[in-house]
């Protein structure tokens, strides 16, 4: 059962656009972060150093702070094709980047996120990385500025790259998507917006003004602590995924190890962390003093996680805990900033339906793979109706609060039992004491015949 205060909200906002309503439909801020893991969480089992993001953390203390959120798929295209389709990856066929999205069939004439509140007469504006691969156009917003990357310093490579920038911040893409959310919040509306700002960083190349890598002395730098022997008990798909990624200057987590750059590539990252926090912050003290503020409601996720080094890797693009776990906080103008925890495992396919019931709109005509949220903000502890599934390559998992369990295509397993293990060092998917749990845990996954093939690879 709802609270009367959550059911009132959802009355009044049904139908959107009556004229004899008392309370205007509520808008929606949604705030995209890329390529943030969950250091910021504070969890002591992850990462012991400091983060310093006081304006992400504070909005997730202000709201629902869902710490059990997940990714539908751990690469950009993937993950978010899917929370603005509202579809998932093994319906869409949209498994990786550099896919031809436009030639899936589960694609086809639906709505998008943006598409659907524009319908119903919301205002909708992007500013910065909101899709990947999926092609926003005039049908989607009214107002649209696209992404573009900012040049490297002279001589670094293009996509993995550290240290201060050369140009001034100003002239950053990600201040400039702040920006404009900020003047299209200032500006007057005569109807509800939808407004997304997507930030880029601390998507690779790390590169930031030097103030914000001043914030991170080297020898306070912290390595996330790893088991040597962390991959002797893991199938060869897991370690091909891993050797496939794509190199950190010029060589692996290894060779950033041996070379002594591990630090300085993590620096990078925390620094370009703290720079995409700054830009949010701005984003959300225009909305606080704006007359928008008490009708509002605003969301911040991250696409999908990044490891830093755990489990030997430096990249994303695999199925465990580092790069599948994501930030996911919420605040209706009803929560009044009195924050709470929410520890429910969710997905970002969750995003979808959980707008569209908040701000009472009819449901779109295509099927959605997630589900609302609603109940979970009257009721944290209140289960989630499906499973939480990613998808990466037609490789599976699926998290529970206690255990996370991955099917590979070719039928290898790993599972963990993550209150005992939560870095996920032991697999247990050979252990014979597990046979009836992994047995429950495989059922949750949609089988071959419910998988979509992966679509072709884009041209060019």
């Amino acid at each position: 059962m709802k609270s009367q205060v959550l059911l009132m909200m959802l009355l009044i906002t049904t139908p959107l656009m009556s004229e004899t309503r008392e309370t205007p439909p509520r808008n929606v801020l949604f705030l995209a972060v890329d390529d943030l893991n969950t250091w910021l969480l504070s969890n002591p089992d992850r990462y012991t150093g400091k983060v310093i993001a006081p304006n992400m953390v504070g909005f997730a203390q202000s709201g629902a702070n869902f710490t059990n959120a997940f990714t539908a798929s751990p690469k950009c295209s993937p993950s978010r094709t899917a929370f603005i389709s509202g579809v998932a990856p093994w319906r869409s066929g949209i498994y990786d980047n550099a896919q031809d999205i436009s030639g899936s069939p589960a694609l086809q004439g639906i709505q998008t996120l943006p598409m659907h509140f524009k319908k119903h007469g919301y205002y909708t504006a992007s500013f910065g990385k909101i899709t990947h691969g999926y092609r926003s156009n005039k049908d989607w917003w009214d107002r649209y500025l696209p992404h573009t990357r900012d040049p490297v310093p002279p001589g670094q490579h293009k996509e993995f790259s550290w240290g201060p920038i050369h140009i001034p911040e100003e002239e950053m893409g990600d201040w400039k998507y702040a920006t404009a959310a900020i003047e299209a919040l200032n500006q007057p509306h005569d109807r509800p917006f939808f407004i997304a700002c997507g930030i880029f960083h601390p998507h690779t190349p790390w590169n930031v003004p030097p103030r914000y890598l001043d914030m991170y002395p080297l020898d306070q730098i912290v390595i996330p602590e790893i088991a040597e022997d962390d991959l002797h008990d893991l199938p060869q798909t897991a370690i091909d995924l891993i050797a496939g990624a794509r190199p950190v200057e010029g060589g692996t987590y290894y060779k950033a190890l041996k070379k002594g750059i591990l630090k300085h590539a993590i620096q990078g990252y925390l620094a370009s962390t703290t720079f995409a926090d700054d830009q949010i912050g701005r984003v959300l003290d225009a909305l606080d003093q704006s007359p928008h503020r008490d009708n509002t409601i605003v969301v911040l996720f991250s696409d999908h996680g990044y490891h830093l080094g755990e489990k030997h890797h430096f990249h994303k693009g695999t199925l465990w805990e580092e790069a599948t776990h994501v930030i996911f906080a919420l605040r209706t103008p009803e929560m009044d900033k009195k924050g709470f925890v929410i520890q429910t495992p969710v997905s970002l396919l969750d995003l979808y339906p959980t707008l569209v019931e908040l701000t009472g709109l009819p449901l779109p005509e295509h099927q959605l793979d997630g589900f609302s949220l609603a109940g979970l903000l009257e009721n944290p502890d209140e289960a989630r109706p499906g499973p939480v599934i990613t998808a990466y390559q037609e490789h599976l998992t699926v998290r529970t609060r206690k255990f996370r369990y991955i099917r590979y295509k070719d039928g290898q397993e790993e599972l963990y039992d993550r209150d005992k293990d939560p870095k996920e060092w032991n697999n247990l998917a050979t252990n014979p004491e597990y046979d009836a749990i992994k047995k429950t845990l495989r059922q949750l996954l949609p089988d071959e015949s419910q998988m979509s093939s992966p679509m072709p690879a884009t041209k060019g």
